[in-house]
């Protein structure tokens, strides 16, 4: 599991976590926020803003 977690980076280390001290309800939250994170990253490096902003 260690290995998996030093590909990870920080995203793994933070699941790791989670999951050691039993807060793995927590996981569902966390990766919505990263997928939303992700989102509006995408969003402003490229020309499909317009796009993506309609969804909201």
């Amino acid at each position: 599991m260690s290995d998996f977690t030093s590909r990870m980076g920080v995203i793994g280390e933070l699941f790791q976590f989670l999951w050691a001290r039993k807060l793995w309800w927590l996981i569902p939250m966390v990766v919505v926020l990263v997928i939303f994170a992700a989102l509006m990253i995408f969003a402003s490096a490229s020309g499909a803003a317009p796009f993506i902003y309609t969804l909201f």
